[in-house]
């Protein structure tokens, strides 16, 4: 566990496994009834709680056990946190599809008020683990939850701001209003500034990770280089929603459902 190639895969592993296991929990409450969705959200607040001790526990050490479980933990705060969001618990004040907007400050206004409330938890959970970890030997866990954070902002803008391409195909049913605020189109003068700070980033941390071997660089780099590729996807053709389709099953096309009926399935 201690190679920097092992805490890589440790990091996509959990990286692909913990999205794809929140994505399974809304579409589950998506087909359940009416409260399903805040129960979901309820039923895994112990995975918040849990977060933030894993955060104190490891903040004094930097062995190899404090930084696999600082990394977990700051993982598991932003799951509960995208899992809120998600289920529609904490969106923002505008539920609703985005009425006509003529100028792009109204756009924007408009855009900001469907998801606020969760931008201001994101941004709590930010400040609560810089207190936690202020002064620590061990502040794995904010530079962790920090790159998500930083990158989730990233994507967020360039999606309202214009690309090629977004995936709205695992959106569940309390999000359904969000594409109307979205923008498809040529990537708009964020993106390659997008690109070049992540990609700044995945230097720096290779850097820092040939100069020390230390493993929490290994688990930033996988993180920034897996927020990197996120974004190259916002342009690239490449059908990333393969990866989760274990977890979620693929939407029946009508051919499929007019056989179905005609066979009495």
């Amino acid at each position: 566990m201690s190679s920097p190639w092992i805490a890589a895969l440790s990091a996509l592993f959990l990286w692909w496994f913990s999205t794809g296991a929140i994505l399974w929990a809304v579409k589950r409450a998506d087909g359940g009834s009416a409260g399903a969705h805040g129960r979901v959200v309820l039923a895994a607040l112990p995975l918040l709680i849990l977060g933030f001790a894993g955060v104190i526990v490891t903040r004094g050490g930097t062995g190899t056990g404090e930084i696999y479980g600082a990394f977990a933990a700051a993982l598991a705060v932003w799951g509960w946190i995208e899992l809120a969001f998600l289920t529609g618990f904490v969106t923002g004040p505008n539920r609703g599809t985005m009425r006509l907007c003529v100028t792009e400050g109204q756009r924007f206004r408009a855009a900001w008020g469907a998801v606020a409330w969760h931008e201001l938890l994101l941004a709590a959970g930010l400040l609560a683990l810089l207190a936690l970890t202020w002064g620590a030997e061990n502040d794995l866990a904010l530079r962790t939850y920090a790159v998500l954070f930083a990158a989730r902002i990233s994507a967020k803008l360039n999606i309202f701001l214009g690309v090629p391409r977004i995936n709205t195909e695992f959106l569940p049913r309390p999000l359904a209003h969000l594409p109307s605020y979205f923008r498809m189109g040529p990537p708009s003068w964020l993106f390659p500034l997008s690109i070049l700070v992540l990609t700044l980033a995945v230097f720096c941390w290779i850097e820092r990770l040939a100069v020390t071997g230390e493993l929490g660089f290994a688990l930033l780099l996988t993180l920034t280089a897996l927020a990197l590729l996120e974004h190259w996807l916002m342009v690239l053709p490449l059908p990333d929603a393969k990866l989760w389709r274990w977890m979620i099953p693929a939407p029946k096309t009508d051919t499929m459902m007019k056989g179905e009926e005609r066979h009495g399935f």
